[in-house]
């Protein structure tokens, strides 16, 4: 099955609401075993416009990364984020075809 993932640019106004807010989504993210492949870290702009944050989010499958965000957990936890940040957020579904080098 292939997997999904939340990608998050955020920008956030203010830090300790936006703290309640990830301790509020952990909730919806251990019940979709979620894992974080990227929270925050240095960013380097080297092409657009990124926002301050951003985030990666893997689920076990696209439709689960979905189920997530419309559970009435996340949906919780969002209503903390909503005034205290700017955020673009995709639920994309993973790639499991050929590689560079793999053939054609």
């Amino acid at each position: 099955m292939t997997k999904g993932y939340w990608v998050g640019l955020v920008d956030v106004s203010d830090l300790e609401t936006y703290k309640a807010y990830v301790r509020e989504n952990a909730i919806a993210f251990k019940k979709y075993d979620a894992r974080f492949l990227i929270r925050g870290g240095k960013v380097e702009k080297v092409e657009g416009a990124p926002r301050s944050r951003v985030v990666v989010i893997e689920f076990p499958s696209c439709q689960t990364a979905l189920e997530c965000y419309r559970s009435p957990e996340y949906q919780k936890a969002k209503a903390l984020r909503d005034n205290v940040s700017t955020a673009d957020l995709v639920v994309v579904e993973g790639y499991d075809g050929l590689q560079p080098g793999q053939g054609s």
